[in-house]
């Protein structure tokens, strides 16, 4: 019986499986490094507001804290967002009469609240609370970046599941205390650290030093058995890695 495929036929066919299996992996790997892309998560890019609001002006150039406009951030799962009211605590005297304020004094004469575009906005299938971070030694700009430099804001990570479990598996990595020193000639500074967007975590060059009653404790590193973070998972109770990777952690 005469052969009905030429030889090379079976070469074809392994090539064309072997292109075929390449072909599908890499659409899927393509997929993935979209959905992880700021196309999908938004990441860096500034949504437009009904004001231009600029926390690297009013954060780094007038040296105002997050707690004055976030005020229940250490208490609520959700940071708050300012009523108007608290904007014209000062633009009732300065800016009175700037254009781009005029939606500012509109709310605050009507009464109609402003409506703000959240920039870091998780899925409503994702429980986080505000306050438990905070409290645990979770500084702003671990999550939410340098607000403090940016003229608009934008959500500095992705918030994807696999950047939240990075951090709930080794929580020491970041987390700082709330009394510091870096310079050891003046007293530990009396003030939470957890808002102070210059922070450095300690070094040999930078050691931290805090204070724990009369006593201070020095450090010169971030993890490790004698590191800081270290240290503030255990002086302040975070629950080990297995209970906050858990699943119903965040998926209640």
């Amino acid at each position: 019986m005469a052969q009905i495929f030429h030889r090379s036929a079976n070469s074809i066919a392994r090539a064309s499986i072997l292109g075929g299996l390449i072909l599908v992996v890499g659409l899927l790997w393509a997929a993935l490094q979209l959905q992880r892309s700021p196309y999908f998560t938004y990441a860096g890019v500034a949504k437009p507001q009904p004001v231009p609001f600029p926390h690297q002006h009013h954060v780094a150039g007038l040296g105002i804290d997050c707690r004055y406009c976030h005020t229940t951030v250490e208490v609520s799962g959700f940071a708050g967002i300012p009523p108007t009211k608290t904007c014209m605590n000062c633009h009732s005297q300065i800016w009175t009469a700037a254009p781009m304020l005029e939606p500012v004094r509109q709310s605050y004469l009507t009464g109609k609240s402003l409506t703000w575009t959240r920039a870091n906005d998780l899925p409503d299938f994702a429980y986080f609370d505000h306050s438990i971070h905070v409290n645990k030694g979770v500084g702003c700009n671990s999550c939410h970046g340098r607000v403090d430099q940016m003229p608009l804001m934008y959500n500095q990570a992705s918030l994807q599941m696999e950047w939240c479990i990075s951090c709930h598996r080794s929580p020491e990595k970041n987390l700082r205390p709330h009394y510091v020193k870096q310079d050891p000639k003046v007293p530990a500074t009396l003030g939470d650290q957890i808002y102070n967007m210059a922070y450095e975590q300690p070094s040999e060059e930078h050691p931290v030093t805090i204070r724990e009653g009369e006593t201070e404790k020095t450090f010169t590193s971030q993890t490790g058995p004698d590191g800081l973070g270290t240290y503030l998972v255990k002086a302040n109770k975070v629950r080990s890695p297995r209970d906050i990777t858990s699943c119903s952690t965040c998926h209640r």
